[in-house]
């Protein structure tokens, strides 16, 4: 009996998205990365979720590309090559879309998550993770230098911890990944759910047209010389202060009491 490889639950405005192949530790098969693609699709265009959770059946989150489909794909008369780059490069768009998205996305992380695994909760907005939960990758103990998860997770935590990472294969445990900033918070593991359900919750709360400016904001002036990133997001505050949820959140603050927000 077949099974769908990645499930979506709506609950209010927060939508869960669940990696659901943990007979192979979620691994990145080429129509996962499809199914995540759709979903993404999907919610560029959702204007009723606020938060997407992005969470993992089975023993693990997601143990990164699937070797078992990348090693037939070497029967290819080129060896495997266009192949390789055609699944690198799909991974990689799926990927980008993650900061795109107008909804904060939040990996809800558990057991192992190494290599493209790695690479999903580094480039997700945030990330929670029980604290028995391991990181890495390691591809290099298998010839594979980790290169595409390393853009995601060379942005995330100090130069000299990642390099360390990448050429030893050594696993980083949560509360080291914390303290680089890899993940925002280390739970329990019976907490693991309800924190990171909470923390969605929290964020939900707030006006949807202010957190999607902000995200995309946030993003944007990343890349720029300082003066550009104040001139750029001094032109998006100025959007900003003209939406009506804006408008409402400053006078409830004046006056004292809960916005009543419509966005």
């Amino acid at each position: 009996m077949t099974h769908p490889i990645l499930i979506r639950a709506d609950e209010g405005a927060i939508a869960t998205l669940t990696l659901n192949r943990p007979e192979s530790l979620n691994a990145l098969s080429a129509a996962m990365i499809g199914a995540l693609t759709g979903q993404f699709e999907a919610l560029m265009q959702d204007t009723a979720t606020r938060v997407v959770i992005l969470k993992a059946a089975g023993a693990a989150f997601c143990a990164g590309h699937d070797l078992k489909e990348m090693t037939a794909g070497r029967q290819a008369e080129d060896g495997g090559h266009a192949c390789f780059r055609d699944l690198f490069a799909r991974c990689a768009a799926m990927m980008e879309m993650i900061p795109q998205l107008p909804q904060p996305v939040i990996a809800q992380v558990h057991g192992l998550a190494t290599a493209a695994g790695c690479q999903l909760v580094a480039t997700c907005d945030m990330a929670v993770a029980d604290r028995d939960t391991k990181f890495g990758v390691n591809g290099i103990n298998i010839g594979l230098f980790c290169s595409t998860p390393m853009v995601a997770l060379s942005r995330n935590i100090p130069r000299k911890h990642g390099f360390e990472m990448l050429t030893t294969g050594r696993f980083m445990p949560a509360e080291e990944a914390r303290t680089a900033g890899l993940i925002n918070r280390v739970t329990a593991p019976g907490a693991l759910s309800a924190e990171t359900r909470a923390l969605a919750e929290l964020i939900a709360r707030k006006p949807g047209s202010a957190v999607k400016i902000g995200k995309r904001a946030y993003y944007e002036q990343m890349t720029m010389p300082l003066d550009r990133a104040y001139a750029y997001t001094g032109a998006v505050m100025a959007e900003n202060m003209m939406h009506r949820d804006t408008k409402e959140g400053i006078a409830a603050f004046l006056e004292k009491r809960d916005p009543d927000w419509q966005q």
